[in-house]
């Protein structure tokens, strides 16, 4: 707190500061209607007399969470008249107006072109008025919406979890005078204190560093709006709870007036308490006279000025143990009331000669608290009859109060203003309801159920719990949505994997038919060149070709029959591959199978690279062939066909129709049997013998002539089968 001159108004800022204007309070008393709205017009007219630079309010600005027409009329035109004129603003908001003031105006109230504001109004929201409802809205929101005040301090908190805030100020500069003006408006202090218990959930953000403008230039002020009496820990917000940084704490809803600036050990900071501007519970801490705070602010030095309101309806309080009173009879009732009497007109004449200086003689309110210990009570309305006209309330003078004395000692240490405060209430009923039913709470949270209960008692919001039901609903579809659109994706990636695995199975095949039509497209051109080796690369095509039918003939007799491959079909394959090299030499020119052995022999082991590569994908293709050969014909056809086929054609003709045989539709080829449907268990291990001892070529011309008869039928099947695949 400086003491050096403030002459210099250009790098002064002057503001004045109220909390808890109440405005429509008791407004159906014919006595006290407008009590809240005088108070309220003195402080704007201090404010113009002051010359400040601007108004700021600590909260509760109504008294109703739903105010009247006829409190929003009143409140209206007070602020037009004192607010609405050609005054210049000296100051600049230099900070992101769009963060500060969540409207769809998103700049400060004398910055509009279409109004002329002459004194401009900072509010935060109170515990009265703060926001509620679907749109979450305040009967503020109104005023901010008529460009009348500058609402700010507005908190969204979202979930029944303890949430996250983040404070960022409003940058006021004049001159050289910089103040980062925070505010916090009302959020439940059992909430709040949790908030400010957790790391990170609540954030102060500070001015941005720039040149020639350190951040420990800027003054700093906190509005907020909490309760600060500590007789419930939990239930309050602890003064050391805040930043160190802040200079200044400006303490609404506490009704009590503690306007001097109090030093808070070890925080560096000072708090102001302006209290009420109306008395709206008749205690002790309320009947202290009202004052306003001016604020004189230049570069870190600050002059606080208090100012008393003369407006205020007069207040007398007094205390009366009757059994401490000696001219007071335990079981004479008349000198009670004699008693209790007297102590009434005094406070009415106390009141009459502090009204003398004032401007208008108003009614006094007048309350007395009787500890009627031993005694018994009287009817406080009866009593209150011969005052009509005196008082301002008559139907409530006395208030009667017995302490048990176990519960004395304790009673004592909780303050007046706490124990009487009407604005309470009970958070833990859902729970313990809650807990006592043992129930499971999952879609609709215990603490929004409190929230809505608080709304639905004290701010008459009758959409509270129909807001908390749709808004809990909204957050679970929500949840959902996501979990789904998770799940979608995954089902959608393993798709994609299953086609990516079929293109490459579709490739495989393709590649394996190119080298087979590689082979048989150099077997044509060794014809084509002449020679006398013109059918032996003949030979070489009818063995590749036909190595690959007989691989294929044991997949298909493995999987159709369902068991495995016994070694008399690996000596069948054995003798149809003899056979297959047998026939070369009888189309061939009369050559023996020692010069077939000879000139195939490279053509040969270039056959057998490509048949090792098939090999490793033998095991998936009896799958394949299972499924797709399941409505074949029987063998004994498929038999009877291809010889005579073989028998009655020529080789260029046979290869040419097998070759019109391979075009076939799929699940339709032959060589496959009708037992296909029974079993389709392959037998591995025999496909690869009959891949490894394809061929013997050691084997004399008698061996081959005589095995002869037995391989044809074998050999035309195989090969169909393989040109259906």
């Amino acid at each position: 707190m400086g003491d050096s001159s403030m002459e210099d108004t250009s790098n002064t800022l002057r503001v004045l500061i109220a909390t808890d204007c109440h405005l429509g309070y008791m407004e159906k008393d014919e006595i006290r209607r407008f009590d809240s709205f005088q108070a309220f017009e003195e402080i704007c007219s201090i404010a113009e007399q002051k010359q400040v630079d601007f108004l700021l309010l600590g909260g509760d600005l109504f008294h109703e969470n739903k105010p009247s027409r006829s409190t929003l009329v009143k409140t209206i035109e007070i602020l037009r008249r004192y607010c609405l004129n050609d005054n210049p603003v000296q100051f600049q908001v230099v900070s992101d107006q769009t963060i500060n003031f969540q409207n769809i105006f998103g700049h400060v109230n004398y910055e509009d072109p279409h109004f002329n504001v002459g004194l401009p109004v900072f509010t935060i929201h109170g515990n009265h008025d703060d926001p509620a409802g679907v749109d979450n809205l305040s009967a503020i929101d109104i005023l901010s919406a008529c460009n009348l005040v500058n609402y700010f301090g507005k908190m969204v908190l979202g979930g029944s979890g303890v949430g996250q805030i983040k404070l960022c100020p409003i940058l006021i500069k004049k001159g050289t005078t910089l103040v980062a003006l925070y505010g916090l408006g009302n959020i439940r202090d059992e909430r709040l204190n949790r908030m400010f218990q957790t790391p990170h959930a609540v954030q102060w953000m500070r001015p941005e560093v720039q040149e020639g403008c350190p951040v420990s230039d800027w003054f700093n002020i906190l509005v907020l709006h909490q309760n600060r009496i500590k007789t419930n820990p939990k239930n309050a917000i602890n003064e050391h709870f805040l930043p160190r940084f802040l200079d200044f704490v400006v303490w609404g809803h506490e009704h009590e007036c503690l306007i001097d600036p109090q030093e808070i050990p070890g925080m560096g900071f000072h708090i102001t308490q302006p209290g009420s501007s109306v008395a709206t519970s008749l205690i002790d801490g309320e009947s202290k006279p009202k004052h306003v705070l001016l604020l004189e602010i230049k570069g870190s030095q600050y002059r606080p000025t208090k100012i008393p309101l003369k407006s205020v309806r007069p207040f007398e309080y007094a205390e009366v143990v009757l059994k401490d009173e000696a001219d007071v009879d335990p079981n004479d009732q008349a000198s009670v009331l004699e008693h209790l009497d007297k102590v009434v007109r005094n406070l009415i004449e106390k009141s009459r000669k502090a009204s003398i200086s004032r401007s208008g003689l108003n009614l006094p309110l007048v309350r007395i608290k009787v500890d009627y210990t031993g005694f018994s009570t009287i009817n406080p309305q009866r009593f209150g009859q011969k005052y009509v006209g005196k008082v301002a309330n008559p139907q409530d003078i006395l208030i009667f109060s017995k302490a048990a004395k176990k519960r004395q000692s304790v009673e004592e240490k909780i303050d007046d203003s706490e124990r009487l405060r009407p604005e309470e209430l009970n958070q833990q009923n859902i729970e313990a309801l809650v807990a006592e039913s043992n129930l499971k709470m999952e879609v609709l949270p215990v603490n929004d159920l409190d929230i809505a209960l608080h709304d639905f008692v004290n701010k008459d919001d009758k959409t509270a719990f129909y807001s908390c039901l749709q808004y809990n609903l909204e957050e679970t579809r929500n949840k959902l949505n996501a979990e789904a659109d998770k799940l979608n994706i995954e089902e959608e990636d393993i798709i994609l994997k299953v086609g990516e695995c079929i293109q490459e199975r579709v490739k495989e095949r393709s590649l394996r038919s190119k080298e087979n039509t590689g082979i048989t497209s150099s077997s044509q051109n060794l014809q084509d060149s002449g020679g006398k080796f013109t059918s032996r690369p003949s030979s070489v095509n009818s063995f590749s070709d036909e190595e690959d039918t007989r691989k294929m003939l044991s997949i298909s007799k493995s999987a159709g029959r369902g068991r495995k491959v016994s070694s008399g079909a690996s000596r069948a394959s054995h003798d149809a591959s003899d056979h297959r090299e047998s026939r070369p030499s009888r189309r061939g020119r009369g050559r023996g199978s020692s010069s077939l052995k000879q000139m195939t022999l490279d053509a040969t082991m270039k056959i057998r690279q490509s048949e090792r590569s098939a090999s490793a994908s033998a095991s998936a293709a009896v799958r394949s062939i299972v499924e797709e050969e399941v409505d074949s014909p029987s063998s004994e056809e498929t038999e009877r066909y291809e010889v005579n086929d073989a028998a009655d054609s020529s080789p260029e003709e046979t290869f040419q129709e097998r070759g019109r045989k391979r075009a076939a539709p799929r699940g339709r080829g032959r060589g496959s049997t009708s037992s296909a449907k029974r079993g389709r268990k392959s037998d591995v291990s025999s496909i690869h013998s009959l891949l490894m001892n394809k061929d013997n070529d050691d084997d004399d011309d008698d061996d081959i002539s005589n095995r002869l008869k037995k391989a044809k039928p074998r050999v035309t099947r195989n090969y169909g089968a393989v040109r259906n695949r």
